[in-house]
């Protein structure tokens, strides 16, 4: 026998492990086999509608035929301005509650407080958003009420994500950031958030998609059933205006429109997985840049 010949003991051991890494991969390859799947139905089902000129160009017929242009430069705008307003009250906040709020009975409740609403439906934000932006604040039917809707709904997962984030930094660090004199501030900005900088970004990745896929907030607060403009129009609509977008026009192809060709709901589909796939592609490769600076 070897003089390092495993033992019984360790044998047994390493045949648990290899099978608890095979249940594991099979778990794994159960949850991706119908993402795989779906992808694979809609790009099948979307192939005789997907090309560029589906993607540049305004629907026509009574949208039984042309593209998504519109509806993709509107979820663009809905995305980008609600992300533009949640995310940094919502890191500010997280700052807050986790940097300077003292350990008391009201500052719990409001952290459960952000817990609830991070769970709460999204016809109860639209509802919300309906008499908040359009009625009291005087917005109107608008891509900004929309937006502001929309910043609303998302704000509460990127607190919640941000303070996790900023009490994974260990506290070693802020400690001898003070005893070398710097302040809160300083500390906050030179070391805590540099180091959870990707954790932050996590939060926000999470709900791009949120932001794009949602129908309810945006269908009562600004988004329009069909709205006319030039194909290729980067700027098309005011903030004032009411606008398409992906997630209810697909509704809206899907339920409203007969007649439609099948290719066509399944085109705009692939559209929206594309461009949600893209945000996050972008914001996961910058955290990775950002994550690789890190010092432990």
């Amino acid at each position: 026998m070897s003089r390092f010949a495993s033992t019984p003991a360790v044998e047994a051991k390493l045949r648990r492990e290899a099978a608890a890494g095979a249940i594991f991969l099979g778990m794994l390859i159960l949850i991706l086999l119908p993402l795989f799947a779906i992808v694979a139905y809609l790009l099948w089902q979307a192939a005789p509608s997907l090309n560029w000129r589906f993607l540049f160009s305004a629907p026509t017929h009574g949208m039984r035929e042309g593209g998504v242009w519109p509806a993709f430069i509107g979820t663009l705008y809905l995305v980008t301005l609600s992300l533009a307003v949640a995310a940094p009250i919502g890191v500010l906040a997280a700052v807050y509650l986790t940097e300077y709020a003292r350990d008391n009975w009201f500052n719990r409740a409001v952290n459960m407080a952000v817990l609830n609403l991070a769970g709460v439906p999204s016809i109860v934000h639209a509802l919300f958003g309906l008499g908040a932006f359009v009625y009291a604040a005087r917005l109107g039917y608008s891509v900004l009420a929309a937006s502001l809707t929309l910043a609303i709904m998302t704000m509460p997962v990127i607190i919640a994500s941000t303070r996790q984030a900023l009490l994974s930094v260990p506290h070693n660090f802020r400690e001898a950031c003070w005893n070398l004199g710097a302040s809160r501030l300083q500390t906050i900005r030179t070391i805590v958030l540099p180091n959870a900088i990707s954790g932050i970004l996590t939060g926000i990745i999470l709900q791009v998609s949120r932001a794009a896929g949602e129908t309810a907030p945006i269908m009562f607060t600004g988004a329009v059933f069909y709205k006319a403009i030039d194909p290729g129009t980067l700027f098309p609509y005011a903030l004032d205006e009411q606008c398409m977008a992906l997630s209810m026009h697909l509704y809206t192809l899907s339920t409203q429109t007969p007649g439609v060709a099948a290719s066509i709901p399944n085109a705009t589909a692939v559209l929206l997985l594309a461009l949600v796939f893209l945000v996050n592609s972008a914001a996961i490769g910058l955290r990775t840049i950002l994550r690789s600076r890190g010092k432990w």
